[in-house]
């Protein structure tokens, strides 16, 4: 089995990869020229992956990669996927996020038409569901300009399934965490400066609202459903979520705890960070993967978060030593 995976430097494209080549795949994986990200959550692969230059901005590019791997299967995990940076970079989160599905779908139906794909959407497609758990008939109602961006990814991957045969699925995520969570979003703002504070090299967090709360999960557990819907019979949607509700205020206690600290006294509230409308309960009902796909997930909320500390603070040990070696020297 071949498989291409479109930001396979990210969070989820590692694990991906790792689930993938466990399995005995040959991976292919699309990769920028002037990608900024860092390859250290593949380095240890790196040299069982076959990359690929491209992009989801350039058709050409896309339609030579799928010509190139011929892939039996494309997980589509390249996204500007920071909701609220995209507020900052609207068209570029437009392009990528996407125009950039259509992008893929067009190359997957002009050029590999038996590919299977997992398009990633997410809970910010919905955003405001008034405390119901989403399922995957809940109305959209994005309220960024990413949520917007994934809801249109979303729609062409339904359309090119019913309209072209494509064996398209969206995998409906809702957040997913992991110690290769990128430091701008909230669980890895929080875990790293758990451990920065507990290590000496931080005095405090600045946070915005302490109410939202949300549906966290493990990306380990979440591409693991990825993987299953395509190897069922027929494409569909699917939410992958763990039904559970948990505020920033849970992530806090679970963090500062794991180190032996009361976040309390390192906390300051800064309104300006506060995302307004977007701040609000979510949960997802995964009761259709749990039937279909066989799915649940295996690591639990304050497992996750302890997961994520230990990671920031074996990484600081790691830096502060080479910096009091490099003093010594």
């Amino acid at each position: 089995m071949r498989a291409l995976i479109t930001g396979i430097t990210g969070q989820d494209g590692s694990y991906l990869a790792e689930l993938l080549l466990e399995k005995g795949y040959e991976v292919f994986g699309l990769v920028r020229r002037d990608d900024p990200e860092r390859y250290d959550y593949i380095r240890p692969i790196a040299s069982r992956i076959r990359f690929i230059e491209g992009d989801l901005t350039d058709q050409g590019s896309l339609n030579a990669a799928l010509r190139l791997s011929q892939p039996h299967e494309l997980y589509n995990a390249a996204a500007q996927s920071f909701a609220a940076g995209s507020w900052r970079q609207p068209l570029e989160t437009a392009d990528v996020t996407g125009v950039g599905v259509l992008r893929v779908l067009e190359a997957i139906r002009t050029h590999s038409p038996k590919t299977k794909l997992v398009q990633a959407s997410s809970s910010e497609m919905f955003s405001r569901t008034d405390g119901i758990p989403v399922t995957e008939k809940t109305p959209f109602h994005p309220r960024s300009p990413y949520g917007v961006a994934k809801a249109f990814a979303h729609n062409l991957a339904v359309n090119y399934r019913e309209s072209f045969g494509i064996f398209a699925c969206s995998c409906i995520c809702f957040n997913h965490e992991s110690p290769r969570r990128g430091s701008e979003f909230l669980t890895r703002k929080v875990t790293q400066h758990a451990a920065a504070i507990k290590m000496g090299t931080k005095d405090k967090l600045t946070l915005g609202n302490l109410d939202a709360r949300r549906d966290w999960g493990f990306a380990g557990d979440f591409v693991r459903a990825m993987w299953l819907m395509l190897q069922q019979p027929a494409a569909d949607d699917y939410v992958i979520a763990t039904g559970e509700v948990h505020g920033v205020r849970d992530v806090l206690d679970v963090a500062f705890s794991y180190v032996g600290l009361n976040w309390r006294n390192y906390v300051e509230i800064d309104s300006t960070l506060v995302r307004g409308p977007q701040d609000c309960t979510l949960f997802g009902d995964a009761s259709k993967a749990r039937k279909m796909l066989g799915w649940k997930p295996e690591v639990n909320f304050q497992r996750l978060i302890e997961m994520m500390v230990e990671s920031d603070l074996d990484t600081l040990r790691r830096e502060l030593a080479g910096r009091s070696a490099a003093a010594g020297a």
